[in-house]
């Protein structure tokens, strides 16, 4: 894939910042209600990195990498998990689910967008990582 074409793929400049907001306050609020819901720290602390576990299904290749690593960083698994939680009322359930879209917020706020396939550090958040210099 051409990476000036996935370069053009990202946003920027205030629509960029308003994505990163958003993901901090998706982290705040779900961190949030954990601590209402009486959640456990220790099963936060467990928990909360799990979802960068992701990252070796690049060791395969990028495509898949970034195949995988969008699917544990969507918003679609955590937000199905969290209603079946409240709807079940199954306490460990509703806890994964805060969980894992705090650390979803966690990493838009730190600018770590999902992935295309032409490596790791191409994000519709933008670049990230060291820049090759032309």
């Amino acid at each position: 894939m051409d990476e000036r074409a996935v370069d053009a793929g990202h946003v920027t400049g205030g629509v960029r910042m308003m994505l990163r907001l958003e993901g901090l306050v998706l982290f705040a609020a779900m961190t949030a209600l954990y601590v209402a819901w009486d959640g456990s720290w220790w099963v936060y602390a467990l928990l909360f990195f799990v979802p960068d576990l992701s990252f070796l299904a690049y060791l395969s290749d990028a495509k898949f990498g970034a195949l995988v690593y969008n699917a544990v960083h969507s918003y679609l698994a955590p937000v199905i998990l969290m209603t079946l939680g409240f709807g079940l009322a199954a306490p460990l359930t509703l806890s994964i689910a805060l969980i894992w879209l705090a650390h979803i917020g966690f990493d838009r706020a730190l600018g770590y967008g999902l992935k295309y396939s032409a490596g790791f550090g191409f994000t519709h958040l933008g670049r990230i990582g060291r820049q090759k210099e032309a």
